[in-house]
C-alpha cells in the first residue's frame, strides 16, 4: 500500500486561484462532495474538475465548504491540532440505516430465531469476534479447534489458543461494564485480559506503554512505516479524555451520534496506541461496549473483525486518510459505517438461513416419534448441528456454554436425547460423559441433512 498524498497547502492553493475564477466559486455552489463522494485529495487530483475550476481550486472550494460544517472533538493529534468530523449526506445515510438495523428494534422481538435462540446465537457470535480478532493479530489455530476450546471451557494449549481465549474473555468482561462509567484503568484492565501470557516482553501486559519508538507498519510491508503515536509521557491525559469522551451523555453538550462516539473511541485508540500491543483489540472490544451501552443491542451479535480481516488495508488507509487530511476522522466514519452495514447484511443473511434451516429440520424432526415432550430448540440445534458434522461430540458443558442455560438444563437435554436413541452417551477417560451423534441420526430423523452453511 501507499500513504495517500497529503493535500496542497493553503497558499499552494491561493496561488492557483485567478481572479476569473472566483464568480466560479458562487455559481457551482460546491459542497463537501465530489461526484457523491467525500474525496481525499489523493484520489480527487484523479477526477475530472468542474469546468472553470483546476484540481487545487477545485479543493479549496470543498475544503472550506467542509471547513464550515465541521465540528471540532475533544481530541488532539500529537502536534496538539484538534480533530475534527463533517456529516456528509452518505454518512447520515449510513447513521440511519444503522439506527434501524441495529439500535431501533426491541430486543429479539422482531426476529422469532433471535428471540428462540438468543443464547446460542450470542455464543456464537462471541466465539466468531474472538477467533478473527486474534487472526488479525496474527493467532493461526484451526478455526474448529478454536470453537471446541471455547465451547468446552478448555485452557489454552498454544499461543494462538491463548489469544482467542484472551478476546473472548474481553468480549465477554466488557458486557458487564455496560452501566459503569469508563475510567483508565477499566481501558488498561482490558488490555491486561486480552494480551496475558500472549506478549513477548510480559511487563507490557496491563499497563501504559513507556516507550516512545513505536511505529505501525503497512499489514503487506512491514518496512513502510504508517504511523508514530504520541509521547509515552501523553499517554495519562490522553486515555482520561478519552473516558470523559465516552462517559459523557448523548444530551449533554454538542450532539454527537451514538455511533459516530463508539467509533472515534475506536480511532483513538488506535491513534494514540496507548499500549505497547493489544491495541487493535482493545479499541474493537470498546466500540462493542459503548454501542451496547447506547442500547444498539443487535451489535452484539457482528462479527467487526471478520469484515476487518478480509481487507486490512482498507483499515490502515481509513487513519492515513484522516492523518494527511488535517485531522478529519470523517473519512474514518465513513468506512466504519461500511463495516458495520456489512455486518447487519451478514447477520441478516444467517438468520435467514438459520430460519430455513430450522424449518427443514422441524420438518424432519416431525416424522421422529417421542414418548416424551416435543424438542426444544436447543435440542433441535444440536441436532442440526450433528447432522452437518456427524463425526464430532458434545459434552453437558459444551451444551450449557452453546446455549448459555445452567449445567441441569444441559445434562437434562443431552439424557433426553440419548434416552430417545439419537446420540450415544459414552465415557471419555473413563470419567467424562461424552455425547456422540447416533450411527442411525439421519434415519430416525427420516430425511435428508441440513445443507451445510
Amino acid at each position: 500500500m501507499k500513504i495517500p498524498l497529503s493535500p496542497p497547502s493553503l497558499d499552494e492553493m491561493m496561488m492557483a486561484v485567478t481572479p476569473e475564477m472566483l464568480p466560479r466559486f458562487a455559481l457551482l455552489n460546491l459542497g463537501p462532495l465530489a461526484h457523491g463522494q467525500y474525496l481525499h485529495w489523493d484520489e480527487l487530483r484523479h477526477c475530472s474538475s468542474p469546468e472553470g475550476l483546476n484540481h487545487k481550486t477545485w479543493w479549496l472550494a470543498l475544503r472550506m465548504a467542509r471547513s464550515s460544517s465541521a465540528q471540532e472533538l475533544p481530541f488532539q493529534d500529537k502536534h496538539g491540532k484538534p480533530f475534527s468530523y463533517s456529516l456528509p449526506e452518505p454518512l447520515l445515510k449510513s447513521l440511519h440505516e444503522i439506527d434501524r438495523g441495529a439500535g431501533l428494534i426491541p430486543s429479539g422481538s422482531d426476529n422469532a430465531v433471535l428471540r428462540a435462540e438468543q443464547g446460542r446465537y450470542l455464543m456464537g457470535s462471541l466465539i466468531e469476534e474472538a477467533i478473527t480478532s486474534s487472526q488479525l493479530e496474527g493467532a493461526s489455530t484451526e478455526r474448529r479447534v478454536a470453537e471446541t476450546m471455547l465451547r468446552e471451557g478448555r485452557k489454552p494449549r498454544t499461543h494462538s489458543e491463548r489469544m482467542i481465549f484472551n478476546n473472548f474473555e474481553a468480549m465477554r468482561t466488557v458486557r458487564t461494564l455496560c452501566n459503569d462509567k469508563l475510567e483508565p484503568q477499566h481501558v488498561i484492565e482490558l488490555q491486561r485480559v486480552l494480551t496475558q501470557d500472549t506478549l513477548e516482553y510480559p511487563e507490557d501486559c496491563g499497563c501504559l506503554r513507556t516507550r516512545d519508538d513505536i511505529e505501525v507498519v503497512a499489514p503487506n510491508d512491514e518496512r513502510l512505516v504508517l504511523h508514530r503515536p504520541p509521547l509515552a509521557r501523553e499517554l495519562p491525559e490522553r486515555l482520561q479524555r478519552l473516558c470523559d469522551f465516552a462517559n459523557t451523555p448523548v444530551s449533554e453538550g454538542s450532539f454527537i451520534h451514538p455511533v459516530v462516539r463508539a467509533i472515534l473511541l475506536h480511532f483513538m485508540i488506535g491513534y494514540d496506541h496507548p499500549f505497547a500491543d493489544g491495541n487493535g483489540r482493545t479499541a474493537r472490544t470498546l466500540f462493542y461496549w459503548y454501542m451496547a451501552k447506547q442500547g444498539y443491542w443487535l451489535t452484539e451479535y457482528l462479527s467487526i473483525s471478520r469484515i476487518l480481516r478480509k481487507a486490512p488495508v482498507q483499515y490502515a488507509r481509513a487513519y492515513l486518510l484522516t492523518e494527511t487530511d488535517a485531522g478529519d476522522t470523517t473519512y474514518f466514519l465513513l468506512y466504519q459505517t461500511k463495516v458495520i452495514l456489512d455486518g447487519l447484511s451478514a447477520l441478516y443473511q444467517y438468520l435467514e438461513q438459520k430460519q430455513r434451516e430450522q424449518t427443514r429440520l422441524s420438518a424432519q424432526l416431525r416424522n421422529l416419534h417421542t414418548r416424551d415432550k416435543q424438542l426444544n430448540h436447543r435440542q433441535t440445534a444440536l441436532l442440526s448441528h450433528a447432522l452437518k458434522r456427524p463425526d464430532e461430540y458434545f459434552t453437558i458443558e459444551s451444551h450449557q456454554r452453546s446455549h448459555q442455560v445452567a449445567y441441569a438444563t444441559a445434562r437434562a437435554d443431552l439424557l433426553a436425547l440419548a434416552a430417545q436413541g439419537l446420540l450415544v452417551e459414552t465415557l471419555h477417560g473413563g470419567r467424562k460423559r461424552v455425547f456422540y451423534p447416533a450411527p442411525d441420526l439421519r434415519e430416525h430423523l427420516g430425511g435428508e441433512a441440513p445443507h451445510q452453511p
